[in-house]
């Protein structure tokens, strides 16, 4: 029984692992134009080969966090990394990660802890 436990946990870590690895590369894929837009959650589940419901509740077992949270996050930790390109609108900047703008500063606040200008203005403060 030990032995299946360990493997189900194994397999977890796993399943983890591959659904974050595919994201990152995935929101990198979105920013840099080479896919059009974001994949909805069962069509990621179908591209890592397993149902939509397995991945929805082996994330929320290993992480206790449900998947779309690590989704937003990561975009906005991208939406962070790419406020250092001062020639782009936060509007811009948005639509490149496929958000309206106005969600987009909402959810980037509740994330990061200030708006997008809020934080590009810090950014601007520390290099002058």
């Amino acid at each position: 029984m030990k032995e299946n436990q360990h493997e189900r946990v194994k397999r977890g870590t796993e399943i983890t692992e591959r659904y974050f690895e595919f994201l990152n590369q995935h929101i990198d894929d979105v920013v840099s134009g080479i896919v059009v837009a974001f994949m909805q959650i069962n069509e990621i589940a179908s591209t890592l080969f397993i149902s939509h419901t397995h991945l929805t509740d082996t994330l929320q077992k290993e992480t206790r966090n449900h998947l779309c949270h690590f989704y937003d996050l990561k975009n906005y930790r991208k939406g962070k990394e790419i406020s250092f390109i001062f020639h782009q609108t936060i509007a811009e900047i948005a639509r490149l990660l496929t958000y309206d703008p106005s969600n987009f500063s909402k959810f980037f606040k509740k994330f990061v802890g200030k708006t997008p200008g809020q934080y590009r203005t810090n950014l601007k403060n520390e290099k002058f």
